[in-house]
């Protein structure tokens, strides 16, 4: 699959350095995916990944972060919208911002 963008991620990272392993390891397992479904998802991130509106909700080092995703029609594309703080996350300012 195509990631967009990986920017985002290396910005979060670059605040809260204790989540970059954890997000580079989750970018370089989604580039390689070729799901089809949510259940493909689930296949690969266990419990650690909800669906949320349209948008695919994964857990980062634990619970301490979020990255909330959306996934094109037809499975090719994944689009990062934004990576938060389990305190911001909680706020759900999120779901207007990537139109969850």
């Amino acid at each position: 699959m195509r990631v967009i963008s990986k920017k985002m991620l290396r910005e979060f990272w670059e605040i809260h350095a204790d989540a970059k392993e954890q997000l580079q390891a989750w970018h370089k397992v989604v580039r390689k995916a070729q799901w089809r479904g949510f259940d493909d998802i689930r296949a690969t991130y266990g419990r650690t990944v909800d669906r949320v509106g349209g948008c695919y909700v994964f857990n980062i080092k634990g619970k301490d972060y979020r990255l909330i995703a959306r996934i094109s029609p037809d499975w090719t594309i994944v689009f990062t919208c934004i990576v938060l703080t389990h305190a911001e996350y909680n706020r759900d300012a999120w779901k207007e911002t990537c139109h969850c």
